[in-house]
Protein backbone atom coordinates (compact mmCIF):
# COMPACT_ATOMS: atom_id res chain seq x y z
CA UNK A 1 0.00 0.00 0.00
CA UNK A 2 3.05 2.44 0.81
CA UNK A 3 3.94 1.96 -2.92
CA UNK A 4 0.28 2.72 -4.01
CA UNK A 5 0.24 5.63 -1.95
CA UNK A 6 3.96 6.95 -3.38
CA UNK A 7 2.54 6.82 -6.81
CA UNK A 8 -0.69 8.69 -6.32
CA UNK A 9 1.24 10.93 -4.85
CA UNK A 10 3.58 11.65 -7.84
CA UNK A 11 0.27 11.68 -10.08
CA UNK A 12 -1.31 14.35 -8.31
CA UNK A 13 1.74 16.29 -9.70
CA UNK A 14 -0.42 16.35 -13.10
CA UNK A 15 -3.15 18.49 -10.83
CA UNK A 16 -0.34 21.66 -10.60
CA UNK A 17 1.61 20.77 -14.10
CA UNK A 18 0.09 23.61 -16.45
CA UNK A 19 -0.26 22.32 -20.50
CA UNK A 20 2.77 23.63 -21.98
CA UNK A 21 1.00 24.81 -25.28
CA UNK A 22 -0.60 27.56 -23.43
CA UNK A 23 2.24 28.65 -21.14
CA UNK A 24 3.97 29.11 -24.52
CA UNK A 25 1.20 31.24 -25.76
CA UNK A 26 0.84 33.38 -22.62
CA UNK A 27 -2.97 32.19 -21.68
CA UNK A 28 -3.25 33.08 -17.70
CA UNK A 29 -4.15 30.13 -15.28
CA UNK A 30 -3.98 27.55 -18.42
CA UNK A 31 -5.44 24.34 -17.60
CA UNK A 32 -3.50 21.96 -15.99
CA UNK A 33 -2.29 18.16 -17.87
CA UNK A 34 -5.42 16.69 -15.09
CA UNK A 35 -8.03 19.19 -16.31
CA UNK A 36 -6.82 17.58 -19.57
CA UNK A 37 -7.09 14.04 -19.16
CA UNK A 38 -10.26 14.63 -16.77
CA UNK A 39 -12.69 16.06 -19.55
CA UNK A 40 -10.86 13.54 -22.69
CA UNK A 41 -11.80 10.65 -20.62
CA UNK A 42 -15.49 11.96 -20.01
CA UNK A 43 -15.15 12.77 -23.41
CA UNK A 44 -14.13 9.02 -24.19
CA UNK A 45 -16.78 7.58 -21.98
CA UNK A 46 -19.45 9.60 -23.86
CA UNK A 47 -18.75 8.68 -27.38
CA UNK A 48 -17.31 5.27 -26.99
CA UNK A 49 -21.15 4.85 -25.97
CA UNK A 50 -21.64 5.15 -29.81
CA UNK A 51 -19.14 2.87 -30.90
CA UNK A 52 -18.86 -0.68 -31.04
CA UNK A 53 -15.31 -0.76 -28.42
CA UNK A 54 -14.41 -1.84 -24.96
CA UNK A 55 -15.09 1.09 -23.16
CA UNK A 56 -13.11 -0.29 -19.66
CA UNK A 57 -10.47 -0.42 -22.04
CA UNK A 58 -10.60 2.91 -23.93
CA UNK A 59 -11.36 4.37 -20.28
CA UNK A 60 -8.54 3.45 -18.71
CA UNK A 61 -5.96 4.48 -22.03
CA UNK A 62 -7.51 8.30 -20.82
CA UNK A 63 -6.89 8.11 -17.53
CA UNK A 64 -3.33 6.81 -17.84
CA UNK A 65 -1.96 8.41 -21.64
CA UNK A 66 -0.62 11.13 -19.61
CA UNK A 67 1.24 9.84 -16.44
CA UNK A 68 4.70 10.05 -18.63
CA UNK A 69 4.33 13.72 -17.61
CA UNK A 70 5.02 13.79 -14.51
CA UNK A 71 9.06 13.12 -15.31
CA UNK A 72 8.84 13.52 -18.81
CA UNK A 73 6.86 16.94 -18.85
CA UNK A 74 4.55 18.22 -21.35
CA UNK A 75 5.90 18.40 -25.37
CA UNK A 76 4.32 20.18 -27.77
CA UNK A 77 4.61 19.80 -31.26
CA UNK A 78 6.57 23.51 -31.67
CA UNK A 79 9.29 22.23 -29.62
CA UNK A 80 11.70 20.82 -32.61
CA UNK A 81 11.26 23.99 -34.17
CA UNK A 82 11.99 26.03 -31.04
CA UNK A 83 15.08 24.44 -29.93
CA UNK A 84 16.50 25.93 -33.52
CA UNK A 85 14.77 29.31 -33.44
CA UNK A 86 14.85 30.10 -29.86
CA UNK A 87 13.79 33.28 -28.73
CA UNK A 88 13.31 34.26 -32.70
CA UNK A 89 10.60 31.56 -32.89
CA UNK A 90 7.86 33.03 -30.97
CA UNK A 91 5.89 34.11 -33.80
CA UNK A 92 5.69 30.42 -35.09
CA UNK A 93 2.57 29.32 -33.22
CA UNK A 94 0.89 31.02 -35.88
CA UNK A 95 0.93 28.21 -38.49
CA UNK A 96 1.04 24.88 -37.27
CA UNK A 97 4.64 23.10 -37.44
CA UNK A 98 4.97 21.20 -41.49
CA UNK A 99 7.49 18.93 -40.83
CA UNK A 100 8.88 15.82 -43.37
CA UNK A 101 8.25 12.62 -43.03
CA UNK A 102 11.59 11.91 -41.28
CA UNK A 103 11.30 15.30 -38.98
CA UNK A 104 8.12 13.64 -38.30
CA UNK A 105 9.45 10.29 -37.26
CA UNK A 106 12.19 11.46 -35.13
CA UNK A 107 10.64 13.75 -33.51
CA UNK A 108 7.71 10.40 -32.74
CA UNK A 109 10.77 8.37 -31.53
CA UNK A 110 12.57 11.04 -29.29
CA UNK A 111 9.09 11.49 -27.91
CA UNK A 112 8.02 8.37 -27.54
CA UNK A 113 11.18 6.91 -25.96
CA UNK A 114 11.70 9.75 -23.07
CA UNK A 115 8.00 9.76 -22.05
CA UNK A 116 8.32 5.49 -22.47
CA UNK A 117 11.40 6.00 -20.19
CA UNK A 118 9.53 8.35 -17.56
CA UNK A 119 6.62 5.69 -17.41
CA UNK A 120 8.57 3.22 -16.95
CA UNK A 121 9.88 4.85 -14.01
CA UNK A 122 6.29 6.30 -12.19
CA UNK A 123 5.34 2.55 -12.17
CA UNK A 124 8.02 1.01 -11.23
CA UNK A 125 6.84 -0.11 -7.62
CA UNK A 126 3.38 -0.72 -9.20
CA UNK A 127 2.52 -4.66 -9.15
CA UNK A 128 3.50 -6.40 -11.71
CA UNK A 129 0.29 -7.01 -12.86
CA UNK A 130 -1.12 -3.25 -12.91
CA UNK A 131 2.37 -2.16 -13.83
CA UNK A 132 2.11 -4.50 -17.33
CA UNK A 133 -1.34 -3.21 -17.94
CA UNK A 134 -0.42 0.45 -17.78
CA UNK A 135 2.57 0.47 -19.96
CA UNK A 136 0.60 -2.13 -22.37
CA UNK A 137 -2.25 0.23 -22.43
CA UNK A 138 -0.21 3.52 -22.92
CA UNK A 139 2.18 1.28 -25.74
CA UNK A 140 -1.45 0.83 -27.60
CA UNK A 141 -2.28 4.63 -27.31
CA UNK A 142 1.04 6.00 -28.47
CA UNK A 143 1.36 3.86 -30.96
CA UNK A 144 -1.98 3.63 -32.50
CA UNK A 145 -2.37 -0.30 -32.45
CA UNK A 146 -5.79 -0.73 -31.36
CA UNK A 147 -9.05 0.55 -32.59
CA UNK A 148 -9.22 1.50 -28.82
CA UNK A 149 -6.07 3.14 -28.98
CA UNK A 150 -6.71 5.21 -32.23
CA UNK A 151 -10.12 6.49 -30.92
CA UNK A 152 -8.47 7.34 -27.39
CA UNK A 153 -5.64 9.22 -29.43
CA UNK A 154 -7.65 11.38 -31.92
CA UNK A 155 -10.10 12.22 -28.68
CA UNK A 156 -7.20 13.80 -27.07
CA UNK A 157 -6.41 16.05 -30.39
CA UNK A 158 -10.33 17.03 -29.95
CA UNK A 159 -10.56 18.01 -26.65
CA UNK A 160 -7.75 19.75 -27.56
CA UNK A 161 -9.52 21.61 -30.09
CA UNK A 162 -11.86 22.49 -27.85
CA UNK A 163 -9.74 24.11 -25.25
CA UNK A 164 -8.10 25.94 -28.07
CA UNK A 165 -11.21 27.38 -29.18
CA UNK A 166 -12.59 27.64 -25.37
CA UNK A 167 -9.24 29.97 -25.52
CA UNK A 168 -9.58 31.62 -28.39
CA UNK A 169 -13.11 33.02 -27.91
CA UNK A 170 -12.31 34.26 -24.69
CA UNK A 171 -9.54 36.16 -25.74
CA UNK A 172 -8.64 35.54 -29.44
CA UNK A 173 -5.02 36.09 -28.22
CA UNK A 174 -3.62 33.64 -31.06
CA UNK A 175 -4.90 32.13 -34.44
CA UNK A 176 -6.83 29.25 -34.26
CA UNK A 177 -6.12 28.23 -37.48
CA UNK A 178 -3.44 25.59 -36.77
CA UNK A 179 -5.92 23.40 -34.56
CA UNK A 180 -7.94 22.89 -37.62
CA UNK A 181 -4.82 21.77 -39.90
CA UNK A 182 -3.66 19.04 -36.70
CA UNK A 183 -7.38 18.07 -36.88
CA UNK A 184 -7.72 17.51 -40.92
CA UNK A 185 -4.20 15.87 -40.75
CA UNK A 186 -4.82 13.54 -37.23
CA UNK A 187 -8.67 12.85 -37.06
CA UNK A 188 -10.52 10.83 -39.11
CA UNK A 189 -13.04 8.86 -36.94
CA UNK A 190 -16.87 9.58 -38.55
CA UNK A 191 -18.03 10.09 -35.01
CA UNK A 192 -15.08 12.51 -34.18
CA UNK A 193 -15.71 14.26 -37.40
CA UNK A 194 -19.35 14.57 -36.50
CA UNK A 195 -18.25 16.31 -33.16
CA UNK A 196 -16.17 17.95 -34.93
CA UNK A 197 -18.77 20.05 -37.08
CA UNK A 198 -21.08 20.87 -33.87
CA UNK A 199 -17.79 22.78 -32.63
CA UNK A 200 -17.15 24.66 -35.91
CA UNK A 201 -20.58 25.37 -35.88
CA UNK A 202 -20.97 26.49 -32.25
CA UNK A 203 -17.58 28.36 -32.12
CA UNK A 204 -17.62 29.83 -35.67
CA UNK A 205 -21.29 30.57 -35.71
CA UNK A 206 -21.52 28.70 -39.12
CA UNK A 207 -25.24 27.30 -40.12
Amino acid sequence: MKNLLNFLVEVGKLKRMPRMGWVLRGIDNPETIADHTFRMTLMTWILCCKKKLNISKALKMSLIHDLCEVYAGDTTPFDCILSRKGKKGKNIFNKWPRLSKKEKEIFFLNKCKKENKALRKITSKLPPKLRKEIINLWDEYEKGLTLEGRFVRQVDRVENLLQALEYWKKGKKFKIEPWWIQIEELVDDPLLLKFIKVLEKRFHKKK
